[in-house]
């Protein structure tokens, strides 16, 4: 199943965030799932894109190929080296993978290897980081944050002979200061885990991936996600997702190529159903419902796009334990 795109100039990139590959209580996708979207892949006339050409031609504003996507993992479990790798191998299909160093350096049990990592390398797999012990970064000092920003990209340049060109936030949280430092780390794009489609005027230290896990990994999730638009805003608000308070005021600017709002609706995962929208001309406030609870929370808002496309932005707030 696909959705015909023959009104969508291909200025746009899906990226897919995997895991774990295989059962593991939810938090990995299955096999089977993981299959299906490599055939949908295969079959549906997609070009799937090596992060560094793909982000290249965005940058410049060039036009990415028709059904263009990119896929990305995160982690060094070995079901990435043992289940993820051969399929795309033989499907003949580029990845990046985030690693985190220390569970390379110290052979942690059920995870890879560097040589396994290096043989994917030679491959043609892409290698970003993920740091060095995969902590949340928004709560370490800053002393902390540059060590695992430049030990992480050291190890791996050490290892597979050139350094990590994408950095992908642990947990996908980042405050100001944490992508301060990410923009001064040598690296040249940061990934987080809110879900959204990557285009020219994204922000590159806080680039949109859509999760794919056992919970959202279905076909049908699958096929919106592969087939979604960018919802392009500005005037962002929270403009740091690291929350201080539990209702914080969310607001954007939608874009005019966008069109008419009256199919936009906004979702929070803590709140059922759409959150009320106050909407001036362009400019949307979303409403929440209740209090965000300490920890992750997810806004998602939609609008109906052309030839059955979603329009799509994701934000991913954090608030801090006592926040208020």
């Amino acid at each position: 199943m696909t959705v015909a795109s023959p009104a969508v100039a291909w200025d746009h990139l899906p990226v897919l965030a995997y895991g774990r590959f295989g059962a593991d209580g939810g938090r990995g996708i299955r096999i089977e799932q993981f299959e299906a979207h490599l055939a949908e892949i295969t079959s549906g006339g997609w070009s799937v894109l090596p992060l560094s050409e793909a982000l290249a031609a965005l940058r410049e504003r060039r036009t990415l190929p028709e059904r263009s996507l990119a896929i990305t993992i995160d982690g060094t479990h070995e079901s990435v080296f043992l289940e993820a790798w051969p399929r795309l191998k033989r499907a003949g299909l580029p990845a990046t993978l985030f690693v985190t160093t220390n569970a390379l350096d110290r052979a942690v049990p059920g995870y890879m290897s560097w040589a396994q990592l290096r043989e994917m390398a030679e491959s043609g797999i892409e290698i970003g980081s993920l740091t060095v012990a995969h902590p949340h970064l928004a709560d370490q000092s800053p002393a902390r944050i540059a060590e695992e920003l430049a030990q992480a990209r050291r190890r791996i340049e050490a290892e597979i002979g050139r350094p990590a060109a994408f950095f992908a936030y642990p947990y996908g949280e980042w405050n100001a200061g944490v992508r301060d430092a990410v923009v001064g780390s040598g690296h040249v794009a940061a990934f987080g885990q809110q879900s959204g489609v990557v285009h020219a005027g994204s922000d590159w230290w806080a680039l949109p991936r859509f999760p794919m896990n056992e919970a959202q990994g279905g076909m049908t999730r699958f096929l919106v996600a592969i087939n979604a638009l960018p919802l392009p805003v500005t005037g962002l608000e929270p403009a740091d997702p690291a929350l201080s308070s539990a209702r914080p005021e969310i607001g954007f600017t939608v874009e005019p190529a966008v069109g008419a709002l009256d199919r936009l609706a906004c979702f929070a995962s803590n709140e059922t159903g759409p959150l009320d929208l106050d909407i001036d001309g362009r400019r949307v406030a979303v409403r929440l419902a209740r209090d965000l609870p300490a920890g992750r929370t997810r806004v998602n808002c939609t609008v109906p796009g052309p030839d059955g496309h979603w329009r799509w932005l994701g934000l991913q707030l954090h608030l801090a334990k006592g926040g208020q």
